[in-house]
């Protein structure tokens, strides 16, 4: 830091004081556009068991992505009410057969595709209070959906 004579301790500490305050708002908007460690709507993220998933379908333009994504899960997870309306922020934990919990996680949006080891599983979603539990056989090439549906409030 350089030090100028000619400026007053006050200033220097006013100068001082908006410096810091440039220097949090600068670090404050660098951390907001930093991805999290959770998995954003449409965003592919690798647990650290390994297994990969995305989640999403607020829209037709996320439902389009994540349709052309198919291709590379073999379990899809559609969310919903008894009525039909969609549901986001569901808590799903996948548990394989050796009861291991591979995957547990929120996901941002109604469709929920994961990329697991052929194999068989236990899903267990959440919503509010209400779980809904699901065994599902994955296989390697070919995709597997599972739908749940709690009851419409």
């Amino acid at each position: 830091m350089i030090f100028d004579r000619n400026v007053s301790p006050r200033r220097a500490g006013a100068m001082f004081y908006r410096t810091i305050q440039f220097v949090a708002a600068a670090l404050l908007g660098m951390a907001c556009l930093a991805p999290g460690a959770n998995a954003k709507s449409g965003q592919i993220v690798t647990a650290s068991s390994g297994v990969t998933y995305v989640s999403g379908g607020a829209g037709t333009e996320e439902i389009d992505q994540l349709r052309s994504m198919e291709k590379d899960f073999n379990l899809k997870m559609v969310f919903a009410l008894t009525s039909g309306a969609y549901l986001a922020e569901v808590n799903v934990t996948i548990v394989d057969a050796a009861n291991k919990v591979v995957l547990d996680t929120l996901a941002e949006g109604p469709w929920f595709l994961v990329r697991l080891p052929a194999g068989n599983y236990q899903v267990n979603a959440s919503y509010r209070t209400n779980v809904e539990h699901r065994t599902v056989a994955v296989g390697q090439a070919t995709l597997s959906t599972v739908e749940l549906r709690w009851p419409s409030e």
